[in-house]
């Protein structure tokens, strides 16, 4: 029905190819062939031989078998292997999929039989726990180890031992620097699997395809605002969400990635100083290590570092620090079934006006749609109805568009529940402002409801956060024979600073209605994954204990 626009006017190889990320690195080693890529310890790499190892990698590969459709499995830290199988994977036609590096033996044979790994890249950091991963599962992949030159003099513990004799420069070695990769036969072809974190039952294996990837690339320049040559620094770990797609971002504007294998203080400040740093990424856990840090790791650096941080807003302390520090913190928001960052907060000129307290109330919101995104909303779950823009009625946030991942691996029933009625259900529940701008209130598994009453698990836990000295806090559902739940609060102090139960407590009640107020205050660790996202699954677990002990017969601190 297109008409005369459609006569004659085909798709053929000169006016349409798919969409990857892949044609980015080709791009910039031949625009910029010696323009540095990779800063990694002593090591300096330029693009053109980025691209060259990462050819070399993709040949080797597909003369170990390795082709459309087969799984290369990595476990790696935020070092140049790292980068280059983002490229020299999906080179093949493979697909990468990427092991969280804190992930046990059980969990990792499970997804290794579940994304039938055929070849796996190993740092020898992780030799151990992946050797026995292998006693556990089923597929034998063939095993490269990367021992890294650049392993640092202090590390907090030794590097390993191989698995086996393969070692990655030597395989690499093997491979045509001029390796003839080419295009994806369709940009809905998978280029990468990453699990969730599996809360729940087993993980879930969710699917990027290559035409979302090339979208991130230029969603994130733009919601980042990444310049021309501009020096990120690796503080995001590269296997969640594969870096947010910053790997392959990069390479758009020829800039410069800063390996760092650790988040550590120091070397982090180091690098922003040394390196000329312009971006980072990572949770809130990555601004209290800056901010915290002790004063002879710290360094002074004379330009304004952009910080995008996702999960949970800050605290209005914390960002008043990062922007002493010299960071300019950006808040964004999505999940791994979105390629990460789906949402930004695109800060309205206006509101640097405003006084801090709806200053941070601005900040705290989660923002609007990413470039790349073509629908976010806030509907009724049921109806799939718009809940009212009013800043106050509950929905589900949900999402359409081109970066939402394909589906669930081998799980037909997970993704035709995650896309009823033609939107991707996040899980999460917010409200929408009169100004288009979303925030999110909780995971919907995250409301505590008191005697009939929603409680939000994220405003308990914001007016924790406003006591004096608190570092880290989290707040979950705890049964109660009288109201059914009431709010159990966890804490962990700073550094220096101690409180009681019974002041924190106090201080919730100036700030909260009454049902809202914990009754109990834990001051414990508080598990988090290696994002540094709080495990709100471990500490229900503990909710659990503490209610069956008797809540009254414990003490609450």
């Amino acid at each position: 029905m297109g008409g005369m626009f459609d006569r004659d006017l085909d798709r053929n190889e000169a006016n349409h190819q798919p969409l990857t990320p892949l044609s980015f690195l080709e791009r910039a080693a031949r625009v910029y062939p010696s323009r540095t890529a990779i800063i990694h310890g002593a090591e300096r790499t330029d693009y053109a031989t980025f691209y060259a190892r990462s050819r070399r990698l993709g040949s080797a590969l597909q003369r170990a078998g390795i082709g459309k459709g087969d799984t290369v499995t990595v476990m790696l830290p935020n070092t140049p292997p790292m980068l280059e199988a983002h490229f020299g994977v999906p080179m093949t036609k493979g697909v990468l999929h990427s092991l969280n590096t804190r992930l046990d033996a059980a969990i990792i044979a499970f997804q290794l039989d579940h994304a039938q790994t055929r070849i796996a890249i190993v740092d020898t950091e992780f030799a151990e726990v992946f050797a026995a991963a292998l006693d556990l599962c089923s597929v034998k992949p063939l095993v490269i180890n990367v021992v890294d030159g650049q392993y640092p003099a202090d590390a907090p513990h030794p590097a390993g031992a191989m698995i086996g004799d393969l070692d990655y420069e030597s395989f690499l070695a093997s491979g045509d620097p001029e390796f003839a990769w080419s295009m994806p036969d369709d940009e809905w072809d998978a280029i990468s699997l990453n699990y969730t974190s599996g809360t729940t039952g087993n993980p879930k294996g969710v699917v990027y395809h290559h035409r979302g990837a090339a979208l991130m690339g230029y969603g994130n320049i733009v919601a980042s605002g990444l310049g021309r040559y501009a020096v990120y620094l690796w503080t995001l770990p590269m296997f969640h969400c594969n870096g947010w797609c910053f790997p392959w971002t990069l390479a758009l504007q020829f800039g410069t990635h800063v390996c760092l294998r650790w988040v550590r203080a120091k070397p982090i400040y180091d690098a922003i100083a040394d390196h000329g740093v312009t971006h980072l990424c990572g949770a809130p856990i990555v601004m209290s290590t800056l901010i915290n840090a002790k004063e002879e790791e710290k360094r002074r650096f004379p330009h304004t570092v952009s910080f995008n941080t996702a999960a949970a807003s800050p605290p209005e302390a914390i960002l008043a620090g990062m922007a002493e520090a010299g960071f300019e913190v950006t808040h964004l928001y999505g999940l791994t079934e979105t390629y990460g960052p789906a949402v930004v907060n695109e800060w309205q000129q206006e509101w640097d006006a405003l006084e801090p307290g709806a200053r941070a109330a601005r900040k705290a919101r989660q923002g609007v749609r990413y470039p790349s995104l073509e629908n976010l909303a806030v509907l009724d779950p049921q109806t799939l109805e718009p809940v009212p823009a009013d800043g106050r009625t509950i929905g589900e946030v949900m999402f359409r568009g081109n970066i939402v991942m394909k589906g669930y691996l081998k799980n037909a029933k997970a993704s035709a529940e995650a896309f009823a009625g033609g939107w991707f259900h996040s899980g999460d529940l917010g409200v929408l402002y009169p100004d288009g701008y979303i925030q999110l209130k909780d995971r919907s598994k995250d409301i505590i409801i008191s005697g009939g009453e929603n409680i939000s698990s994220i405003e308990v836990e914001d007016a924790i956060y406003k006591f004096p000295g608190v570092g880290t806090c989290a707040v979950v559902a705890c049964a109660d024979e009288k109201w059914g739940e009431t709010p159990l609060a966890f804490v962990e102090m700073k550094p220096g600073h101690a409180a009681e139960a019974a002041e924190i407590l106090a201080h919730c009640r100036k700030v909260l209605a009454p049902f809202k107020c914990p009754r109990h205050v834990l001051f414990e660790d508080i598990p988090k994954t290696s994002t540094g996202k709080i495990q709100k699954f471990a500490l229900r677990r503990r909710a659990e204990e503490f209610a069956m002990a008797g809540q009254e017969a414990r003490p609450s601190a």
